[in-house]
C-alpha cells in the first residue's frame, strides 16, 4: 500500500486535505506538511521528517505529492528520495492539485511507488482543461 504526504508552501497543504475531506470523505494514509515563515526551512526539514517517518508505517511506498518543483517541499522531499537509506522507497510528484489529491484513492493499493507516481501523472492530466464558449445550448438530461 503506497501513503502520500502533500507538502506545500504555506497552508495550501493542510486546506486540499480539509476540502478533500468536505467533498470526498477521509483520505486514509494522507498526510499534510506545510512550509511557514514562523518555522521556516529548518522546522519544515524537521516536520517534514516527523510526517514521513509516519506515513513510512505499514507502507510499501510513500508519494509525496509537491506544490511545485525546485522549492523547498520539493528540495527536502527529493533529498528523502534519493537518500541510499530510504525505506520504505519515497517518489516525488510536482503540481499537486485537488483533483491528484482524490485520485491518492485509486493509487493507493499500488505496490511500487514509482509506478503509483507515474500513474497519479496519467490520472490527473485529463483533468487539466480550459473552459471554452459551446454554441450549442445544453440540455439537463444527463
Amino acid at each position: 500500500m503506497i501513503h502520500f504526504i502533500v507538502a506545500t508552501h504555506g497552508p495550501l497543504a493542510a486546506a486540499l486535505l480539509e476540502s478533500s475531506r468536505m467533498v470526498y470523505g477521509d483520505l486514509p494514509c494522507v498526510h499534510a506538511v506545510c512550509l511557514t515563515e514562523q518555522a521556516g526551512i529548518e522546522g519544515f526539514r524537521r516536520d517534514f521528517s516527523t510526517t514521513l517517518e509516519a506515513a513510512s508505517v505499514n507502507a510499501d511506498g510513500v508519494l509525496v505529492l509537491c506544490d511545485m518543483q525546485s522549492g523547498t517541499p520539493w528540495n527536502v522531499a527529493c533529498e528523502a528520495a534519493f537518500s541510499p537509506h530510504a525505506r520504505p522507497p519515497v517518489a516525488v510528484v510536482a503540481g499537486v492539485n485537488f483533483p491528484m489529491l482524490l485520485q491518492t484513492d485509486e493509487v493507493m493499493m499500488a505496490c511500487d511507488v514509482h509506478h503509483a507516481a507515474a500513474h497519479i501523472i496519467e490520472l490527473t492530466l485529463p483533468t487539466l482543461v480550459q473552459a471554452k464558449r459551446v454554441d450549442t445550448a445544453q440540455t439537463d438530461d444527463f
